[in-house]
Protein backbone atom coordinates (compact mmCIF):
# COMPACT_ATOMS: atom_id res chain seq x y z
CA UNK A 1 0.00 0.00 0.00
CA UNK A 2 1.43 2.95 -1.02
CA UNK A 3 1.56 6.38 1.65
CA UNK A 4 -0.39 9.33 0.69
CA UNK A 5 1.39 12.61 0.01
CA UNK A 6 0.30 15.40 1.99
CA UNK A 7 -1.67 16.87 -0.45
CA UNK A 8 -4.02 13.80 -1.02
CA UNK A 9 -4.28 13.60 3.00
CA UNK A 10 -6.10 17.29 2.13
CA UNK A 11 -8.25 16.17 -0.21
CA UNK A 12 -9.21 13.91 2.08
CA UNK A 13 -9.65 15.79 4.79
CA UNK A 14 -11.71 18.41 2.64
CA UNK A 15 -14.11 15.73 1.48
CA UNK A 16 -13.87 14.07 4.36
CA UNK A 17 -15.04 17.35 6.63
CA UNK A 18 -18.95 16.79 5.72
CA UNK A 19 -19.20 13.51 6.61
CA UNK A 20 -21.06 11.86 9.49
CA UNK A 21 -19.51 9.41 11.80
CA UNK A 22 -20.46 5.85 10.65
CA UNK A 23 -19.04 3.53 13.08
CA UNK A 24 -19.20 3.87 17.14
CA UNK A 25 -16.28 2.63 18.95
CA UNK A 26 -17.38 2.70 22.68
CA UNK A 27 -15.72 2.30 26.27
CA UNK A 28 -15.64 -1.64 25.48
CA UNK A 29 -13.17 -0.72 22.38
CA UNK A 30 -12.90 -2.63 19.28
CA UNK A 31 -15.36 -5.59 19.85
CA UNK A 32 -16.03 -8.09 17.32
CA UNK A 33 -19.14 -6.76 16.35
CA UNK A 34 -17.57 -3.57 16.11
CA UNK A 35 -14.77 -4.89 14.01
CA UNK A 36 -17.48 -6.52 11.66
CA UNK A 37 -19.55 -3.12 11.26
CA UNK A 38 -16.47 -1.62 10.00
CA UNK A 39 -15.53 -4.52 7.66
CA UNK A 40 -18.85 -4.29 6.03
CA UNK A 41 -19.22 -0.32 5.90
CA UNK A 42 -15.38 -0.04 4.30
CA UNK A 43 -16.61 -1.97 1.30
CA UNK A 44 -19.45 0.31 1.00
CA UNK A 45 -17.72 3.98 1.81
CA UNK A 46 -13.57 4.45 0.59
CA UNK A 47 -13.81 7.63 3.11
CA UNK A 48 -14.74 6.79 6.75
CA UNK A 49 -15.48 8.74 9.80
CA UNK A 50 -15.07 6.95 13.03
CA UNK A 51 -15.85 8.41 16.69
CA UNK A 52 -14.11 6.69 19.45
CA UNK A 53 -15.49 7.53 23.08
CA UNK A 54 -12.62 6.58 24.92
CA UNK A 55 -10.45 9.57 27.05
CA UNK A 56 -7.44 7.92 27.91
CA UNK A 57 -5.07 9.17 24.92
CA UNK A 58 -3.17 5.98 25.15
CA UNK A 59 -6.05 3.57 24.69
CA UNK A 60 -7.76 5.30 21.99
CA UNK A 61 -4.08 5.39 19.90
CA UNK A 62 -4.21 1.64 20.30
CA UNK A 63 -7.53 1.67 18.93
CA UNK A 64 -6.76 3.77 15.89
CA UNK A 65 -3.55 1.45 15.39
CA UNK A 66 -6.11 -1.88 15.60
CA UNK A 67 -8.72 -0.05 13.06
CA UNK A 68 -5.87 0.82 10.66
CA UNK A 69 -4.45 -2.34 10.81
CA UNK A 70 -7.61 -4.37 10.56
CA UNK A 71 -9.11 -2.54 7.99
CA UNK A 72 -6.03 -1.84 5.83
CA UNK A 73 -6.75 1.70 5.51
CA UNK A 74 -4.90 4.90 5.23
CA UNK A 75 -5.13 7.04 9.04
CA UNK A 76 -6.26 10.59 6.74
CA UNK A 77 -7.23 12.71 10.15
CA UNK A 78 -7.29 12.53 13.59
CA UNK A 79 -9.48 15.49 15.66
CA UNK A 80 -10.14 14.66 18.95
CA UNK A 81 -12.69 11.66 19.31
CA UNK A 82 -13.22 11.40 15.50
CA UNK A 83 -10.82 9.40 12.95
CA UNK A 84 -11.02 9.75 9.42
CA UNK A 85 -9.39 6.97 7.87
CA UNK A 86 -9.27 6.14 3.64
CA UNK A 87 -9.06 2.75 1.77
CA UNK A 88 -9.58 3.49 -2.20
CA UNK A 89 -11.77 0.66 -3.96
CA UNK A 90 -10.01 -1.45 -6.53
CA UNK A 91 -12.34 -1.50 -8.76
CA UNK A 92 -14.67 1.78 -9.85
CA UNK A 93 -13.39 3.92 -7.06
CA UNK A 94 -15.21 6.51 -6.21
CA UNK A 95 -12.65 9.27 -4.75
CA UNK A 96 -10.01 9.70 -7.52
CA UNK A 97 -6.68 11.22 -5.56
CA UNK A 98 -4.78 13.80 -7.01
CA UNK A 99 -1.81 12.28 -8.08
CA UNK A 100 0.86 14.49 -5.66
Amino acid sequence: MTKLTNNQKKFLRLKGHSLKPIVMVGQHGLSESVLAELKVTMEKHELLKIKIRIDEREGKQKIIDKIIDTSNAHLVQVIGNIVVIYRGFDEEPQIILPRK
